[in-house]
């Protein structure tokens, strides 16, 4: 199964369209992203992101549902050590 996962675009690197590059940030983890696929993102937009790439842009209402889905199913996790 794959997951993809929203995060909020915070800062260009490159924008270049096959070297694109910005930095996202989840629930306040930053990293390098590859934006090839979605170039046309701002500032404080939220994509989607697959194994290091942005696949697609998110409404910004459907990311935070999602992520506060994702933070629940972790809060509710039967883990045992």
């Amino acid at each position: 199964m794959c997951l993809g996962v929203p995060g909020r675009v915070v800062r260009w690197i490159n924008r270049e369209s096959n070297f694109a590059k910005a930095e996202v940030q989840f629930s306040g983890v930053r990293r390098e992203i590859h934006m090839a696929c979605v170039t046309d993102a701002n500032l404080g937009d939220y994509v989607i992101v697959h194994a290091g790439i942005a696949i697609c842009l998110v409404d910004e209402v459907e990311a935070e549902q999602t992520l506060a889905e994702l933070k629940s199913l972790g809060e509710n996790s039967d883990e045992t050590p």
